[in-house]
């Protein structure tokens, strides 16, 4: 097979991966972020401490990632044809892909939340703040470096899975590298598909491992100004009515 042949096999395969990928991720981070924090806010100990509510999510949550994802796939086809109308496509294969990320980054996002310092939690909640300030001005913003790292070990783990789901017709360049690299023997575009695969997992790892850092850096983690940042969200004098707050709110 030519270059000239392959450029337009690839071209699409690479649109293909693009938009499963993007949408499932889109998906799995919508649902998978309330899921997550709502683990940790159900735990024991939580700011909505529900026992039976925690171990319902948490046991659905370890069902659908015990699964393996071809099982998954094939499991979900009936509801897949009926939410898309088809088995087969890129658009089918959203749904088993984002049912598949979504207790993947709700496990991540509950591991996220819980490293985020208690003492901001009873400050905030001192001053008055309720559940949703808690989670809105202290839990996602406080966590968001680890979050970026979350959602970025998401999408690598989603374009693994999309490659997996080209066995079943999905398209993209799983498809690609099975019906042309594998079933016709065509090695030299297995070879490049692998290294368009290489080279894009490290550009989303790279992209998301700088993000991380430029929010852990402005976040103040495990300093003063973090302190001031947060509080001064709640009293009156801004970060200077922090300073003369008393040492129990800080």
């Amino acid at each position: 097979m030519t270059w000239s042949e392959m450029q337009p096999l690839l071209s699409q395969a690479c649109w293909d991966t693009l938009y499963m990928v993007g949408w499932s991720t889109l998906i799995a981070v919508v649902v998978g972020l309330p899921l997550g924090v709502l683990l940790v806010l159900t735990d024991r100990g939580g700011l909505l401490q529900n026992a039976v509510v925690n171990k319902v999510i948490g046991q659905i949550v370890n069902i659908v990632r015990s699964m393996p994802f071809l099982i998954l796939m094939v499991a979900l086809m009936g509801f897949t044809r009926w939410i898309v109308g088809t088995t087969i496509g890129r658009e089918a294969a959203i749904v088993p892909l984002a049912i598949g990320a979504i207790p993947f980054f709700a496990r991540l996002v509950e591991t996220s939340v819980r490293e985020v310092d208690g003492g901001l939690i009873e400050a905030v909640q001192s001053m008055g703040g309720n559940t949703w300030t808690v989670v809105r001005k202290v839990l996602v913003p406080e966590s968001l470096p680890s979050l970026i790292s979350a959602t970025t070990t998401t999408i690598i783990a989603i374009i693994g899975y999309s490659a997996m789901a080209g066995t079943v017709g999905a398209g993209g360049l799983g498809d690609l590298a099975i019906r042309y690299g594998y079933q016709r023997f065509e090695a030299e575009l297995m070879w490049i598909i692998v290294a368009i695969l290489a080279v894009t997992i490290a550009i989303i790892q790279f992209a998301g491992d700088s993000g991380s850092r430029v929010l852990h850096r402005r976040t103040g983690k495990g300093g003063e100004p973090l302190r001031f940042r947060v509080l001064g969200g709640f009293l009156p004098g801004g970060p200077a009515a922090v300073e003369a707050a008393p040492a129990k709110t800080r």
